[in-house]
This record gives structure tokens, sequence and C-alpha cells, in this order.
């Protein structure tokens, strides 16, 4: 079984099909997901799917996009939020130089607020970060000294130096569709000179459909197409590759229960 690590099933498309994304999703062999928050005003929305359905978590936290009308979110809220049972994570949080939809100091601080938040809760943080991989690290490097948290890299897109800086700071990195695109060379390297045990697999459905889906919309079954590429790149069989990353997705996720019959490594 597999694990999409990283996916928004409040978002349309996905939500407006939810039945069928997971039952399709089941069939390709899903075991789990955790749908990520964006906007701490919609927590609700995004809880009332993971508490209809046994194996959907999710997570609590203001994506960079929106720190600016977010900047009013306080470490006190996000923790509250955070003490349900169905949230296995804090974010996603962190840094976006491409869009700049807010001002970086506002993404600086809801990133600093949000790593604080993991600390305390000893949840990992779900890290987006996008064309700004100096303040990433040293933001990382930074609040580490402060005090040890956990958290992924998710759908991983950056330089191969963040990459490294991450791993040595025992963060995990994850993997979306963009891995199999044709021009995604530099990130293939990358891929493959991580740790194995540090890797995770995502989609951020409904965005970023690998090959072969490429022009579709995507969802959480399409995420066996990374998990291939992914295993070839590290010379090991698709199972392996799931069972790896589902056993890495567990060691992050500490909160969500294990299947019956595994057990940790």
């Amino acid at each position: 079984m597999l694990v999409d690590s990283h996916c928004h099933l409040d978002f349309p498309y996905l939500s407006d099909q939810l039945d069928d994304v997971l039952a399709r999703a089941k069939e390709a062999g899903i075991g789990t997901l955790v749908t990520i928050c964006t906007r701490v005003r919609k927590f609700e929305q995004i809880l009332s799917i993971a508490e209809a359905h046994d194996n959907i978590f999710c997570s609590v936290g203001t994506h960079p996009h929106n720190a600016e009308e977010e900047r009013d979110i306080t470490l006190e809220e996000i923790l509250a939020l955070a003490a349900h049972p169905k949230v296995v994570a804090i974010g996603e949080a962190g840094l976006d130089y491409h869009y700049d939809n807010s001002p970086r100091g506002d993404q600086e601080k809801g990133f600093r607020t949000h790593i604080a938040a993991a600390r305390e809760t000893g949840l990992p943080l779900v890290i987006h970060t996008r064309d700004a991989d100096e303040d990433t690290a040293r933001i990382l490097s930074e609040e580490m000294d402060k005090g040890a948290f956990t958290a992924v890299l998710h759908c991983f897109t950056a330089g191969a130096e963040l990459a490294r800086k991450g791993v040595e700071l025992g963060l995990y990195v994850s993997f979306s569709g963009v891995l199999t695109f044709k021009k995604s060379d530099e990130l293939r390297e990358i891929a493959a000179s991580l740790p194995i045990d540090r890797v995770l697999v995502e989609t951020d459905a409904p965005y970023l459909s690998p090959e072969p889906m490429r022009g579709r919309k995507n969802e959480p079954a399409n995420v066996v197409h990374t998990a291939a590429k992914l295993a070839e790149l590290m010379g090991v069989s698709e199972d392996e590759i799931a069972q790896v990353t589902t056993e890495n997705f567990h060691s992050l996720f500490s909160r969500v229960p294990r299947p019956e019959g595994a057990a940790a490594a």
C-alpha cells in the first residue's frame, strides 16, 4: 500500500466527486491520505473530510500565499486546533518567492509561527518552498538551533543544496508528479542522491499530474506513477518503494495509526 502524504481534498474537482476519487485511490492501492490545510479559517471544512473517513487525516496551517490575509492567526490558535486527533501535521507553511502573493515579511513571520507550533506539538511541519532556497535554509537552521522539530520539504522542486541541508537537519523530502516531467532531469538527480529513508511521495492533487496523466486534473490514485519513477531512480522495486515510503511516512507522521498488522521497523 502507498500513502498520498499531501493532497487537497477540499479543492474543486476532488471535493466535487470525492467518493469516486477515494474509490479510485483504494483501487490503486493507496491506503492513507493527508488532506492539507492552506487557510486556518477554512480548517473546519478540511477537518470534516478527515472526520468522515477512517483513512484520511489532515493538517492545520496557512499557506504562504495566504500569509497576509491570515497574519493575525496566532500560535495559540494553531495549537488549539492541532489538538484534534485527526490533525497529524502543521502547515503547509513556508516561503513562495515565485508568486509573492503575500509580502515576504508576512511569509517569514507565518513560517516561524508554524515552526513553533510543530516544535511544541511534536507534529511534523509541511514546508512549502519555491524560489526561496537560501531564506528557507537560513530560517530552518536558525529555528532548529532554538529547539528540534520535524518537517518535510513537500513537493520538492528546489536545488540540491536545500535538499542536502534538509536531510542534514533531519527533515524528509517529498516528491510529486514533477519528478516524472520530461524537463525534470536535475530533480531526478537530486532524488537519486538522497537517503532512501528520507523520501516520501505525494500528489499535491488536484495539481501536478504525473506522466502519463499530464493534462488532466490530478488525484491521489496517481501517486503510483511518482512512486514508480522514484523506485526506478533509487534502483529498487515498486513494492520496495511502497514499503519504504510508507514506513517513512509513519515515522514522520507519527500520529497516524499504523494499519493493523503493521509494525515499526
